[in-house]
């Protein structure tokens, strides 16, 4: 069910009947030549429909920024600060609840915005009490990634435009990708980009970071699989 298509005269019932509505978080960066900037917002909402699908949940409209610090200065990216997000996500939380929500889940489709997400969902905590707040970043994806990748990671936490998430885009939004301008990056990511503020321009001109040619349909539909079984299982689990 989409949020923004019901009508006030309707929805409330329709709430009291569901009670769990899911915000898909995304943002507007570059991501190499053969996918969109708007990446993370299609793969944010298409994964959001396949777990409402599941759960007979609410899709709130996507929050299309997010925090993008590290690729800023690439042509194309948007950035919001993380007290922005914040605030943002905790007025949507506070709003949600006094319609008579209980389960607020955030499914994200950019790293850079778990922060934001993590403080926001602490803040509602309090605010909030009697609302579940769940933030999702591909759980479980990792272990499944690992199954199927070719090229070993260039970084132990970043995938970005690459065999991996080029794969969650041919399984989710297939249209949207130009495999014939998938190219190979794999940049060495100096060790102290993990300790401090380091702008990816510093050790890539692309924004890829691997070899995005090796990405297929398949093992896209590998690893999204396995995170919607586990956000399923989660929100299962919080009941």
């Amino acid at each position: 069910m989409e949020f923004q298509y019901e009508n006030s005269f309707d929805v409330k019932e329709k709430i009291n009947q569901s009670k769990i509505a899911i915000l898909p978080v995304g943002a507007v960066e570059a991501h190499g030549p053969h996918l969109p900037l708007g990446t993370d917002n299609f793969l944010a909402e298409r994964l959001s429909h396949k777990l409402a699908e599941r759960t007979k949940a609410f899709i709130l409209p996507t929050l299309p920024y997010g925090q993008v610090w590290s690729l800023r200065n690439f042509p194309g990216s948007i950035n919001i600060k993380n007290n922005s997000m914040i605030a943002f996500l905790v007025d949507i939380g506070e709003s949600l609840y006094k319609q008579g929500f209980k389960t607020f889940v955030m499914v994200n489709g950019h790293l850079g915005n778990q922060t934001a997400l993590k403080e926001a969902a602490r803040v509602l905590y309090e605010s909030c009490p009697e609302m579940r707040v769940i933030y999702f970043f591909y759980p479980g994806m990792n272990n499944a990634a690992a199954e199927v990748r070719e090229k070993s990671s260039t970084h132990n936490t970043y995938f970005h435009a690459c065999e991996i998430e080029t794969s969650f885009m041919l399984y989710l939004a297939p249209e949207l990708v130009n495999m014939e301008k998938a190219l190979t990056d794999i940049p060495t990511i100096p060790q102290h980009a993990d300790f401090t503020p380091t702008p990816w321009e510093d050790f890539t001109e692309t924004a890829v970071l691997g070899d995005a040619s090796l990405a297929t349909k398949q093992k896209g539909e590998h690893i999204i699989n396995t995170a919607l079984e586990n956000m399923v299982k989660i929100m299962e689990d919080l009941k």
